[in-house]
């Protein structure tokens, strides 16, 4: 088996690994609450993925984490989502897709940019930018297209203070720790596969 045909074995291998892992991740995770909204461990596969295959990789398993979502919005697995669902189909679904495959995609640029100087920062940096991006897009989306449904969350109260206490507060400080802590980890993740895909 040449190099090449040898890479695009182990790239579409490990592609398809980390699509099922965040399948499983996401369906698994909807039920796992801290507060009203469901917390997005997925995302730490799509770093994963994002830095070792490239942006390219990173924006099609944020994509399948997207569509993940989706399906939860539209079967009622994620109570919040399906509210968003029932206001405007159309939007939930575009709101969705874009948030997780930019998540993806910029976890993917960041660690591009970064890695070939630090590997570490890089992935730090990538680990960041993957869920400040996933709630970064969600949270305009809903006060773009969603305002109303917002409001109805809120209970009344202030929507900013809601947005920053509620929507987003510990689950995204989860999120956010979650992928720090495990940067390390990845960082050997990636050592340990171009390791094998070079033996």
């Amino acid at each position: 088996m040449s190099n090449t045909s040898k890479s695009n074995t182990y790239r579409l291998t490990g592609l398809g690994t980390l699509t099922a892992i965040i399948i499983v991740l996401q369906i698994f995770t909807t039920f796992v609450r801290f507060g009203p909204f469901s917390i997005t461990l997925a995302l730490i596969p799509i770093v994963v993925g994002a830095a070792m295959y490239g942006k390219g990789a990173g924006a099609y398993l944020g994509a399948v984490f997207s569509v993940v979502v989706v399906i939860m919005c539209i079967t009622g697995g994620d109570l919040g989502g399906a509210m968003v669902w029932a206001a405007n189909p159309f939007m939930c679904v575009v709101m969705c897709m874009l948030k997780g495959t930019a998540a993806g995609f910029l976890a993917g640029l960041m660690y591009q940019l970064v890695a070939p100087k630090n590997q570490l920062v890089g992935v730090i940096l990538a680990a960041l930018i993957s869920p400040i991006a996933n709630t970064g897009i969600f949270i305009i989306g809903m006060l773009l297209f969603f305002r109303e449904t917002l409001a109805a969350w809120a209970g009344g109260s202030d929507l900013l203070t809601y947005i920053i206490l509620g929507l987003t507060g510990v689950n995204f400080l989860v999120e956010l720790g979650v992928n720090i802590v495990l940067s390390p980890i990845v960082v050997k993740i990636i050592e340990a596969v171009r390791k094998t895909s070079r033996a």
